[in-house]
């Protein structure tokens, strides 16, 4: 399996792992990139577009995919930006610009409880269908009309479906009813040229860009590996029906087909992003510095964050920086039943999701993918898979690229 792509001097330790995960962690079709200060220092891709078929198309410099919950790390700059320009704050009640939110005791619930999973809405009462999901108001409908199941003051749990109806819902209200995925194409995406899409449009769809995903069962690990197993807890709670982890996940029922046209059209900022590697780490990159800008040779393959133009605008301010990732949830989670820490909108680095370091910040997307900026060292990362593994937050294929990279910025 050939592996395409540049590294920089000195990233050669991400290639490797990035090689290995195809012959020994069951990588099919993938690509990582990284970018230091703003300029790309890796950007590799390999395998096929489609991994339940060896003999699909191979994946492209241009390949974009499914990147499930990473997509809540790109959603979240939205409500940060509208703070950052006066639209929205963080500290006023939900229900100040959604007001049919206030019903059934959820009149204190502010705008960053729903940020750092603390609002106690982490499933729907009644699971929408995938027809339900097509409608932008379906989700949002439910959940205001529903109790919390717990305060906010009283822990937080994942909200793994019902975050991106919550943020879609409170940005429509307080940007004067434009949508999140609109939002997010008009004032981030499109002005840095980045591939990410909330909500693919019908041109990207059409260009076959778009590489399929499908969860297969990863290999067991090499004899002397370290072998890890879920605790009892983790797994009694995913098989039983009636726990807030199973019903967080089971939000929606049947599952939808996320390779299907309408899934991928759909404005699902929890869940149904689409990104190049390259562009999710450069997103990333933007967020600490001046938005990473196509050179003349990437922008020739329809690439993206090359070089930083002069003068570029980064998208969060320092405040806001901090902001995003200063810690607002740690310890307990009442869904995925591990430690999990949280900042406004961003998983942060800790044990069920490492990253490079302690002031780094992203988030995963369960099956593989992995976005995340870590300031300290300026270092931006972005991997995106479409072979989807059964881990939640903690991929072992991520994980092995992020040691790979740690080893080169501690050297």
């Amino acid at each position: 399996m050939t592996v395409h792509g540049t590294v920089a001097e000195g990233y050669e330790p991400v290639r490797d792992a990035f090689v290995r995960n195809f012959a020994e962690r069951g990588e099919k079709g993938a690509a990582v990139a990284v970018h230091h200060e703003g300029r790309r220092v890796v950007d590799l891709w390999g395998g096929t577009t489609d991994p339940a078929d060896p003999g699909a198309a191979p994946w492209g410099r241009e390949t974009a995919v499914v990147i499930r919950s990473a997509t809540k790390g790109l959603a979240a700059a939205v409500p940060h930006l509208l703070h950052q320009r006066g639209q929205l704050d963080l500290d006023a009640p939900v229900g100040a610009y959604w007001p049919e939110f206030k019903a059934a005791g959820k009149e204190r619930v502010l705008v960053r409880h729903l940020l750092a999973h603390r609002a106690g809405l982490p499933a729907v009462d009644v699971p929408l269908t995938p027809e339900q999901l097509l409608d932008p108001s379906a989700g949002p409908r439910a959940l205001a009309a529903q109790a919390p199941e717990w305060r906010p003051e009283e822990g937080h749990g994942y909200h793994a479906h019902t975050f991106g109806w919550l943020l879609a819902e409170l940005v429509r209200r307080a940007s004067g009813g434009r949508s999140l995925g609109r939002w997010f194409a008009d004032e981030i995406a499109a002005p840095a040229g980045l591939d990410l899409w909330i909500g693919l449009p019908e041109e990207v769809a059409a260009s076959g860009r778009v590489a399929r995903v499908a969860e297969l069962t990863a290999p067991e690990p090499s004899p002397g590996a370290l072998r890890t197993r879920p605790k009892r807890a983790v797994t009694d709670a995913y098989a039983d029906p009636a726990s807030p982890t199973r019903r967080a996940f089971g939000a929606i029922e049947p599952r939808p087909d996320e390779n299907a046209s309408a899934y991928r059209a759909a404005e699902l900022p929890a869940a149904n992003g689409i990104a190049t590697a390259r562009s999710l780490s450069a997103f990333y990159a933007a967020l600490m510095g001046p938005v990473p800008t196509d050179s003349a040779d990437s922008r020739a393959h329809g690439g993206s964050g090359g070089h930083v133009r002069a003068g570029a605008r980064r998208l969060f301010t320092p405040a806001t920086l901090t902001q995003a990732r200063s810690q607002e949830a740690d310890g307990p989670d009442r869904v995925l039943i591990v430690n999990t820490r949280f900042g406004l909108g961003y998983m942060l680095h800790g044990s069920a999701c490492p990253m490079l370091g302690p002031g780094s910040f992203g988030h995963p997307g369960r099956g593989g993918s992995l976005g995340f900026a870590d300031p300290e060292s300026a270092i931006s990362f972005g991997y995106v898979t479409g072979t989807l593994h059964r881990s939640v937050t903690s991929d072992p294929r991520a994980q092995a690229l992020v040691r790979a990279l740690r080893t080169v910025t501690a050297a």
